[in-house]
């Protein structure tokens, strides 16, 4: 169901200005984004014709963008990601890890973006493998599926990512499968003081490489001296890494990954008005109790659009990854002895395919609904003769 306010109405009314004024100022992909956003299931991007096989009603049902920052498009991806997801799962508890930049470098991220975001993904995953690999805790190789958000609750740039991890990995010479502890996976601070030196380390090694970029007011970082000096508190401090309770079962794992995995900057139901005092959204204040969390803020339009394009990843890079066990390459034969070791038996490989035709029924007579027409991007249908007519939004 269509929620009552859209980015895409927002985008629609006030992006045409929005471009105009920020013009030489907008990558070609943001403006990209943007007109995916606006054009999603309008007669832009093609669609068809439905009808129902007993009472003839017709409605028409637009394409969607698949653009994967629109957030009208993301549930049916995170459908078709989970389904995929749900064959690797392994009969153990699950742990949520989250590894976050500080504020001095996510300052930096913030202008070398593809290159630190890469850099928060290697440092984190190799962090954990490294640790996880140690006989002082758990002596194993684990899985690890690594989500990127880019953003805090209230759109600000907020870098960080999530790791969901079995509860155990295989010893290091194969011969059986080392479960962790119920409700303790790894020691977070051992997590946090090797995950900034990685880090650090290699951040360095980009400055001196001549890889990063310095604007505005952090223009001055270019010289070594002054990022030494930028870098030294953020050497002392803790980093926090953030370790949740287990998951209650393999089923608590996919409800959550379904939240997460395919997830904006902001989803249509947090936003709550648009008017000419600016888009008034829900948001998260995680500085107050649970029970006070939950807050109301009003930005300007401009500054939404804004802080909505801060979060436009760069064209290829992969926001989910998976590493260890669970590596693309080898997560088949992975899994395979995993299951061995823990006893269970290997998901069923003729399983039935889910059926395709999704579509809703008659909205009339419940009926089932047949697609008679097809057109294409910035086509209008031809209207059935004698029927009644809807208009769909729900195209793929």
């Amino acid at each position: 169901m269509r929620a009552a306010l859209e980015v895409a109405d927002i985008f629609r009314s006030a992006g045409p200005a929005y471009r105009a004024s920020h013009a030489g100022h907008l990558s070609l992909h943001q403006l990209k984004v943007m007109s995916a956003i606006e054009h999603c299931r309008t007669s832009v991007m093609g669609g068809h014709v439905e009808a129902c096989t007993d009472c003839g009603h017709w409605r028409v049902a637009y394409n969607s963008c698949r653009n994967r920052h629109c957030p009208r498009c993301q549930s049916a991806a995170a459908r078709a990601w989970l389904a995929e997801r749900e064959a690797d799962l392994l009969p153990v508890g699950y742990f949520h890890v989250v590894f976050t930049l500080p504020a001095e470098v996510a300052d930096i991220a913030f202008h070398n973006k593809a290159l630190l975001y890469d850099l928060l993904f290697k440092a984190a995953s190799e962090t954990m493998l490294t640790i996880a690999a140690d006989p002082k805790h758990l002596g194993a190789r684990i899985g690890i599926t690594a989500v990127l958000h880019t953003w805090g609750s209230a759109l600000t740039h907020h870098p960080h990512v999530h790791m969901i991890v079995p509860g155990g990995g295989i010893a290091r010479d194969g011969s059986r499968w080392i479960s962790s502890r119920p409700a303790f996976l790894l020691p977070v601070k051992v997590l946090g003081k090797l995950f900034r030196r990685l880090f650090v380390t290699r951040l360095m090694a980009l400055h001196a490489a001549g890889r990063l970029a310095f604007f505005g007011a952090l223009g001055h970082l270019a010289d070594h001296r002054a990022f030494l000096r930028h870098l030294s508190p953020v050497r002392k401090k803790n980093w926090v890494v953030y370790a949740k309770p287990p998951f209650a079962g393999p089923q608590a794992v996919l409800a959550y990954l379904s939240r997460y995995t395919h997830r904006v900057a902001i989803s249509n139901s947090r936003l709550l008005a648009f008017d000419e005092a600016g888009v008034t959204m829900r948001y998260k204040d995680y500085r107050r109790a649970d029970a006070d969390r939950q807050q109301v803020m009003t930005l300007a339009t401009d500054e939404f659009i804004r802080r909505f394009l801060l979060h436009v990843l760069q064209r290829g890079f992969h926001r989910i990854r998976h590493y260890g066990l669970l590596a693309a390459a080898t997560r088949k034969a992975h899994l395979e002895h995993a299951r061995r070791l823990l006893g269970v038996a290997p998901p069923p490989s003729d399983a039935p395919d889910e059926p395709t035709d999704l579509r809703p029924p008659c909205p009339c007579c419940g009926g089932p609904m047949v697609v008679i027409e097809a057109f294409e991007r910035w086509r209008q249908p031809r209207a059935p003769p004698h029927s009644t007519a809807s208009t769909g939004t729900t195209a793929s």
